[in-house]
């Protein structure tokens, strides 16, 4: 799947891009980090059901390799959330509210991915796969900045793959499942509509001046609404 292939280095050649920009005049800051978190507490709550609907499809009947792999991949990711909601805890931090661009991916993608599910899943090989490629070092130095430690960076180390390579395993999936080609050209648009769509959220991390936090809720955080469960 070239087009997949070529997809994901734009993923990952944008999102370096976005990170070296960041990272030009100073290291990863606290407050940058605590963004992070947040999002990915919100990305990542309730994975497991987009994984476990894209299993059910019609289409998967007899792909059940692919369908055995979509129900492993969703109970490995179903409790991430709780990584990140436990590293703020850790440094002291409350969970902010969820970014207007983490409600709209999943508006968009919870509407699709029962009809659509090649969508989901190609959006799934870049999220797996976006540190990766030219991303690689500059995800490196970000985590180079002198608060992070080994307590605190739980979810990144886990989310970086180096015991369990979630990006090569999806694609691979992918591959062996032999998608024809309407479901090739749902894979690939499902990797650029996350590219957008993540790319945004990350704009919203990296720099809290830019227009995507205008959306934010003004002097209130996620932690005076619920407190978010965490996992030791």
């Amino acid at each position: 799947m070239n087009a997949l292939d070529h997809a994901v280095t734009d993923a990952q050649e944008r999102f370096a891009a976005m990170l070296s920009r960041a990272l030009a005049d100073a290291p990863l800051s606290i407050v940058q980090y605590q963004r992070y978190l947040s999002m990915q507490y919100h990305l990542t709550r309730g994975v497991q059901g987009y994984f476990l609907r894209a299993a059910a499809h019609p289409g998967l009947a007899r792909r059940r390799a692919l369908r055995r792999f979509l129900f492993d991949f969703a109970a490995e990711e179903e409790h991430h959330y709780l990584v990140a909601a436990a590293d703020l805890e850790r440094m002291g931090l409350p969970l902010l509210p969820e970014p207007l661009d983490v409600t709209l991916w999943h508006a968009h993608f919870r509407a699709v991915v029962d009809e659509w599910p090649f969508l989901r899943l190609g959006a799934a090989c870049v999220l797996e796969n976006l540190s990766g490629g030219v991303a690689r070092d500059v995800t490196r130095a970000a985590l180079m900045a002198p608060f992070l430690t080994r307590e605190n960076t739980r979810f990144v180390v886990l989310h970086l793959h180096e015991a369990q390579p979630h990006g090569e395993q999806i694609v691979a999936a992918l591959e062996a499942a032999s998608p024809d080609s309407a479901e090739i050209d749902d894979i690939v648009t499902g990797a650029r509509q996350a590219t957008v769509l993540y790319l945004r959220m990350m704009e919203w991390v990296l720099f809290p001046g830019s227009l995507a936090t205008c959306a934010d809720a003004p002097g209130r955080t996620q932690a005076e609404a619920s407190r978010p469960e965490l996992v030791t």
